[in-house]
């Protein structure tokens, strides 16, 4: 298989955990390709002495004269070459790199030409300054694929924890709302199909957090369980192994997510919060819904260590890992 790294940020540590973990990769039987810059990967290269060849490419067919991983050489196919490489720095022109970067990445994925992404982080401040309304992976990618809906899932593969969000990067205010709106069924049902493919789980067990404190205590506190939350789980029991709304605040902590294939928050920092509590460096970030395999490390680009060496990779290298395995799942499963 094919799997190609979106660069992200390029005065982030996206480069240099790209580079790390390809160093690991390099003996596997799969390849490897790189969007970005030929000139950012050149420049961590060398600032970070790491042992890997580097092979710009400037048409896709070139690909096929590169050996699979032979000799530890990386292609690179540019897209932006930017005048400034300045580890730890915010600037519109890494942002602009980095978007151009990942909707080349996609591309290749969605012509065929590789078989899974895998992107390094991006900074959303940095793309709003380059003029991008969506600023985010998740919905960057939900606008080039259009018929999709994506949902955001994170993936632990040491604890088989996995935690999907109802809602996304959005403000807190508006959650309750899009709570009340939203198709949740279609949600559950999505959830569900995309785990029989990707993970090939064919009947998952789905736990569901409460939206208010306390799941709302029968009301004392909200009214989303009783009149939105709950009705849902109710009229999917006949199809979906689903429980809920479970009070976020205990769940956890009582190891109850160790019972169910998915636990769903209903909003961004109900569920990152102990996930990343609990899987910190080895945790994956992944886009269920897409006609394209997307995986990514769970944290961002870390501006403070950038360029100095000590970015650990296993978060990336364990999205690649996932990439090829939901590739491979993705041949396999037979149609429902």
């Amino acid at each position: 298989m094919r799997i190609v790294f979106s660069t992200g940020d390029i005065h982030g540590i996206g480069p240099e955990i790209i580079l790390k973990s390809f160093m690991k990769l390099q003996e596997s039987d799969h390849t490897f390709l790189v969007t970005g810059s030929c000139k950012v990967m050149e420049y961590y290269r060398e600032r970070l002495d790491l042992p890997v060849k580097l092979k710009p490419v400037t048409d896709i067919t070139a690909l096929d004269d590169v050996p699979a991983n032979k000799n530890g050489t990386l292609p690179v196919l540019s897209v932006a070459e930017p005048n400034i490489i300045q580890p730890g720095t915010l600037s519109a022109e890494a942002g602009k790199t980095a978007m151009l970067s990942l909707e080349t990445a996609a591309k290749l994925c969605q012509s065929g030409v590789c078989d899974a992404l895998v992107t390094a982080p991006i900074h959303k401040e940095a793309i709003a300054l380059a003029g991008y309304h969506e600023t985010g992976h998740t919905g960057f990618l939900a606008g080039m694929f259009p018929k999709s809906s994506p949902i955001m899932m994170f993936f632990d593969p040491v604890s088989k924890l996995r935690v999907a969000l109802a809602t996304i990067h959005e403000p807190l205010a508006k959650v309750p709302e899009l709570i009340r709106t939203m198709d949740l069924d279609a949600f559950f049902l999505q959830l569900a199909d995309a785990l029989r493919k990707d993970f090939l789980i064919e009947r998952p067990k789905t736990a569901v957090l409460g939206l208010n404190p306390h799941a709302s205590d029968g009301g004392v506190m909200g009214s989303e369980e009783k009149e939105i939350i709950l009705p849902c789980i109710e009229r999917l029991s006949s199809r979906l192994r689903i429980d809920g709304p479970f009070p976020a605040d205990g769940f956890f902590g009582a190891g109850k997510y160790r019972h169910y294939d998915i636990v769903v928050a209903m909003y961004h920092d109900q569920g990152l919060l102990p996930f990343k509590v609990l899987a910190f460096d080895t945790g994956i970030n992944v886009t269920l819904g897409l006609p394209i395999v997307r995986t990514s490390p769970d944290h961002g680009t870390s501006f403070d260590i950038a360029g100095r060496g000590i970015a650990s990779e296993r978060s990336f290298y364990e999205a690649v890992l996932l990439a090829l395995n939901i590739a491979q799942n993705r041949t396999t499963i037979p149609a429902p």
